[in-house]
C-alpha cells in the first residue's frame, strides 16, 4: 500500500465512522457558490477539520466542510470550500479531497470555479463550460509514487471532460435559457494574478480562461476513473484584456452576483446525472 493511499484510508475510515452515505456525484464549489446548501437536502455535514490529516482551506469565501445529501434524487457530496496549491499545501494534499470523494463512492465529479476571461468574445459574468484544459503551469498531482490502488502510472488524458456530461450541461443551459460559452481552462499556481504578457502567451496556447484550481482536481479524478465535467464563471477579464487592476474582492463580488443562475444551472444539470 502506497503512503498516499494509507493517508487516504485514514480519512476514509473516519468518514465511515460517522456515516454510511454513498454519494454518486461530487460537486466542488468555487467562489460565489458558498450558499449552495439551500439547493439540496442536506443529510450530514462533516467539517474538514474533523477529518484526520485533511487539509483546511484558508481562503476568504471558502468554508471548509463536506455536505452530504440529495440534489433532486441524486445522492451527492458537496465540497463547500476547496484548498489550493498557493496556500502552501502539497499538490498531493490539494487533490486529497477529490480522492476521498472517490473512496466515498462518486462516479462523477462536477467542478466549478471563478476564472479570468482570456477569450475576447467573453464578458464578465459569462459561464464557460470547460471542454479541455492546460495544466502544464502547475505541478501534476500524479508526480511521485503512483497510487496504484486508484489508477495506473500513465493515465490517458485525451477526454478529461466527459462528452456525455458536456452534452447534458449544454442541453440543460438551453432548457433553462442560460447563456453558456465553451472553452479551454488553464490553471496557474497563483496566488498572484497573471501579467499581461503571460495572458498573451496563454491565449496563443489556446486558453479561453485562467484560474488557480480545477485542472489538478480533474487529473486526479480521471486517474481514479471518475467522469469529470466543469463550469467556470468568468468573474473578470484577465490582465491586459481589461485595463482594470484585479482583486480577489472584485472576483468574489461578480461570482456572488451570478450565484443564483450558476446554482440553477449546476443543480438542474446534476438532477439529470
Amino acid at each position: 500500500m502506497s503512503r498516499q493511499f494509507e493517508k487516504l484510508e485514514v480519512c476514509y475510515k473516519y468518514y465511515q465512522s460517522v456515516t454510511d452515505f454513498v454519494p454518486r456525484v461530487g460537486l466542488i464549489l468555487g467562489s460565489g457558490l458558498g450558499g449552495y446548501a439551500k439547493n439540496m437536502k442536506v443529510e450530514k455535514e462533516i467539517p474538514y477539520g474533523d477529518i484526520p490529516g485533511f487539509p483546511v482551506s484558508t481562503v476568504q469565501g471558502h468554508d471548509g466542510k463536506f455536505l452530504l445529501g440529495y440534489i433532486g434524487n441524486v445522492p451527492a457530496v458537496v465540497m463547500k470550500g476547496r484548498v489550493h496549491y498557493y496556500e502552501g499545501y502539497s499538490m498531493e494534499d490539494v487533490v486529497l479531497p477529490t480522492r476521498l470523494m472517490k473512496r466515498m463512492g462518486i462516479e462523477i465529479l462536477f467542478l466549478t470555479n471563478a476564472a479570468g476571461g482570456i477569450n475576447r468574445s467573453f464578458h464578465v459574468g459569462d459561464f464557460m463550460m470547460i471542454t479541455d484544459q492546460i495544466s502544464s503551469f502547475a505541478p501534476s498531482p500524479l508526480i511521485g509514487e503512483n497510487v496504484f490502488e486508484l489508477g495506473e502510472r500513465f493515465p490517458d488524458m485525451t477526454h478529461i471532460y466527459d462528452e456525455e456530461l458536456m452534452d447534458l450541461i449544454g442541453k440543460t443551459a438551453r432548457e433553462e435559457n442560460i447563456s453558456l460559452q465553451k472553452g479551454v481552462y488553464l490553471q496557474t499556481t497563483g496566488p498572484n494574478f497573471e501579467s499581461p504578457a503571460e495572458i498573451r502567451m496563454y491565449s496563443v496556447l489556446g486558453a479561453d480562461a485562467v484560474g488557480m484550481s480545477t485542472a489538478c482536481e480533474a487529473i486526479a479524478a480521471r486517474h481514479a476513473g471518475v467522469r469529470v465535467c466543469g463550469i467556470s464563471c468568468i468573474s473578470n477579464m484577465a490582465s491586459g484584456i481589461s485595463d482594470e487592476e484585479l482583486s480577489h474582492l472584485d472576483v468574489q463580488s461578480v461570482a456572488d452576483q451570478r450565484a443564483g443562475e450558476f446554482e440553477r444551472l449546476v443543480t438542474k444539470s446534476i438532477e439529470k446525472m
